[in-house]
């Protein structure tokens, strides 16, 4: 259960109809399986001591008495057990029948939930034998325990772990309007259960899993879905077992006709932190008035869910290319709408012949088709000096032929070097202030040429260096538009390699330069070159994007600790990087992310693409002498 992550599981156990001291000793032993994977809540299927095709006998005294002992030889078999379980049965009640999901946990019931939303079609017809939730909450006398609380929408409460509260609802209740599982979640529940017993014919599931993934993606909860299976009845329908374990929108966990436990881990930290975020989640009008307590042993939870080594990346690549369609899309109608309200006669964009002013100029382009203008309103300007290589400054060349790009070139090494004559800078001396004398040189120039042509400078930086904060100020870090800042570089570089490949086979000469591109390292080019070779590469300076993009968007999608990325980062990226490795540029992404706040916060307007973005007028609020001491000690604690 460390860093919000818990163990929860779908258990379908095989059953045999209406016999209840079977039904027993199966639930019973799948509670014992789950115990001992870790897991710290289950969920099993409707009316699963009994089974749910009962029809008629559900009327049988002799059925409900089976059924009510069934539960106390499962109490009585688990009471050393704390994993906390839901388990379906009927329960009379001032003679009314109800299907109810009976929450437990080491030998006694926290409470008995009836299912509020009651089928009335076809082959599901429970009002026949079942009266819906009555509207008021009340305690009774069962399986010996004289006052268990019994009303639809209880929430149960993890007095050790606060962000684990529990709420339950069975299945049908899912498919309303008004799901209980609403108001649980005004409550606080950040995990619904559902006991269900839902059958199979061709693409119901699809529909279950549609209903499953938005309800979690709704309540901002994690939701844990488990269907009846194999031992019900087949007369007119099959039920297929099917399980899902959902969070916030994802689906982390599926299996259908197989039974047996499906386990994965739900990260409440995560859904608490999203909650605090939106704001969405009041208190419910009747607060907590129903709710029981439980407490389980804090350990740490063995994480088995999928975490993406690059969460900015879809991995298919059908999903990947709408991924750069749509950004693509964003980002030049954000750019068309700047263009279209200023008058602006050019774009004015400096090509170095490396990823991010490529994907600048790309856009562009896209803006000015968008717009039905000429390739010639946009003016590329190369800007060799001392680190230029041969390479970069001839894919810039081809890269603005290619497009029709009305190309100038400017050579800004004497420039330079008298500037940093009049400052008494040593060129031999290549510090800082040689670097950032080019970079702020050339946004000189950018700007200059957009005043001559009545144009706007285009940004070319990306969310992941504005984030490091690997930026000149008042050089690269300004423009009059910047459309790649909420594009992090793993993900510039997949929407350069996507419209390489929509030009393969219609402009192979656009297509081998993009190429080429692509097959550059990474650099700023301002140190000179060695034997007419980059001699400066960026990520031996700060580190591997790769990594950086995936602390970036845990430390800031999610609010992560340094701890909880950290441990994330091993999960995913521990093959490629060792624990060192990832250390040292976790701690230098800290380091500079504070540092370089003041730089994010006078950013130019550009185009939100994503869920992270660090506009200071949109998602991220900072102050600029914010200290990093709580993170660098938490830090220093992982060595």
């Amino acid at each position: 259960m460390k860093d919000g992550f818990v163990s929860v599981a779908c258990g379908t156990p095989k059953l045999r109809l209406v016999d209840c001291d079977y039904n027993a000793e199966q639930t019973f032993t799948m509670m014992r399986a789950a115990e001992k994977a870790g897991v710290k809540v289950l969920v099993l299927p409707e009316l699963g001591l009994t089974g749910y095709t009962c029809g008629d006998l559900f009327y049988q005294d002799t059925l409900l008495r089976g059924a009510e002992e069934a539960l106390s030889t499962v109490l009585a078999a688990t009471r050393n057990l704390e994993v906390v379980t839901a388990v379906g049965l009927p329960v009379r009640v001032n003679n009314k029948l109800y299907n109810c999901a009976a929450i437990i946990q080491k030998g006694e019931i926290l409470g008995l939930i009836p299912k509020t939303h009651l089928p009335n079609y076809s082959e599901f017809y429970e009002k026949r034998q079942f009266a819906p939730a009555p509207s008021e909450d009340d305690y009774i006398a069962f399986c010996g325990q004289e006052s268990v609380p019994f009303g639809a929408g209880q929430i149960f409460v993890c007095e050790d772990m606060p962000d684990l509260t529990l709420g339950f609802e069975i299945c049908e209740d899912l498919w309303a309007p008004e799901s209980p599982s609403v108001r649980m979640a005004q409550a606080g529940a950040t995990i619904i259960g559902n006991l269900s017993a839902s059958n199979d014919i061709i693409g119901k599931d699809s529909y279950r899993r549609q209903l499953v993934t938005m309800q979690s993606a709704k309540l901002l909860c994690g939701y844990v879905y488990s269907s009846a299976g194999e031992g019900e009845s087949t007369s007119d329908v099959v039920f297929g077992a099917h399980q899902m374990i959902a969070e916030n929108g994802s689906l982390l966990a599926e299996r259908r006709f197989d039974g047996g436990l499906l386990i994965s881990e739900i990260d409440v930290q995560r859904l608490s932190y999203e909650r605090r975020r939106t704001q969405m989640f009041g208190e419910a009008e009747d607060g907590r008035k129903h709710y029981a307590g439980f407490s389980l042993t804090l350990s740490p939870t063995k994480l088995t869910r999928y975490v993406a080594p690059m969460p900015f990346v879809p991995e298919g690549k059908e999903d990947r290319d709408a991924r750069c369609r749509e950004i693509l899309l964003i980002a030049s109608l954000g750019l068309k709408q700047r263009l279209e309200h200023t008058g602006a006669k050019t774009a004015v964009v400096g090509l170095s012949g490396g990823l991010d002013s490529t994907l600048a100029v790309l856009i562009t382009g896209l803006a000015m088709k968008m717009l039905d203008r000429p390739m010639t309103d946009i003016v590329a300007v190369t800007m060799p000096c001392f680190g230029t290589t041969d390479r970069t400054k001839n894919n810039a060349v081809i890269l603005a032929e290619q497009m029709g790009a009305t190309l100038r070139t400017v050579d800004i090494s004497n420039t330079v070097r008298s500037h940093f004559k009049d400052i008494g800078h040593d060129m031999a001396d290549h510090s800082v202030t040689f670097e950032n004398g080019q970079a702020r040189e050339r946004t000189q120039v950018l700007m200059d040429i957009a005043n001559a042509t009545g144009g706007l400078v285009i940004g070319t930086g990306d969310l992941s260096e504005l984030a490091l904060g690997w930026c000149t100020y008042n050089g690269d870090h300004m423009s009059m538009y910047g459309v790649n800042a909420s594009i992090p570089k793993t993900l510039v570089r997949h929407l350069v390699g996507y419209l390489a490949r929509d030009n393969e086979g219609k402009d192979e000469a656009l297509h081998d330069v993009l190429e080429d591109i692509l097959d550059t390292p990474v650099s700023p080019e301002l140190l000179p070159a060695v034997k007419g070779e980059i001699s400066q590469r960026t990520e031996d300076l700060v580190g591997p994007y790769e990594l950086h993009d995936f602390f970036l968007y845990y430390v800031l999608r999610w609010g992560f600790s340094p701890g909880k990325v950290y441990r994330l980062a091993l999960y995913a990226l521990g093959r490629q990087y060792s624990r060192e490795v990832i250390l040292k540029w976790l701690k230098t992404f800290y380091r500079r992310f504070f540092t370089q706040q003041f730089k994010r916060n006078c950013l130019p307007d550009g185009p939100k693409v994503g869920s992270v973005a660090l506009s200071p007028r949109g998602d991220w609020r900072m102050p600029s002498d914010a200290k990093w001491t709580l993170w660098q000690a938490e830090l220093e604690t992982l060595e």
